[in-house]
């Protein structure tokens, strides 16, 4: 079965129908949501269709080789990962078109108010082997 990788991201996609930031939530709301994605995760487990899932803490670095001997180069001049994506899921289905489904299910979960966030999800398959070169 094809995995694919559910991206949930802060910014960089069209708005959400319930834009409201997670930090301007009630602390009712954010459990909600929690107990929302955890309860997604456990139907799919049951599925067999679940892999893993987590959400990503704001907190991050990004980081690239500085050169022999060099220390590190920190925080780039690109977009940072930790300023675009909030969480990710990991799903095995049979097709693409589960994929879909399950993601649209996952951009349903309940945000400020209870009302259903409908953010926009990015689905990514993982690459089943090498790119190959033709001439």
């Amino acid at each position: 079965m094809p995995k694919y990788l559910l991206l949930k991201h802060y910014r960089g996609a069209p708005a959400a129908v319930n834009d409201v930031p997670m930090d301007q939530w009630t602390p009712e709301e954010v459990s909600a949501h929690m107990r929302y994605m955890k309860d997604f995760g456990a139907r799919l487990e049951s599925t067999g269709e679940f892999v893993e899932h987590q959400a990503l803490s704001p907190e991050g670095t990004f980081v690239r080789y500085g050169g022999e001997g060099k220390p590190p180069v920190t925080d780039g001049p690109f977009a940072e990962t930790k300023d675009l994506i909030a969480g990710w899921a990991i799903i095995d289905v049979e097709t693409y078109e589960r994929a879909l489904e399950l993601a649209a299910e996952l951009s349903a979960a309940p945000g400020a108010g209870g009302k259903p966030i409908h953010e926009w999800l990015e689905i990514r398959p993982f690459l089943t082997a090498p790119p190959t070169i033709t001439e």
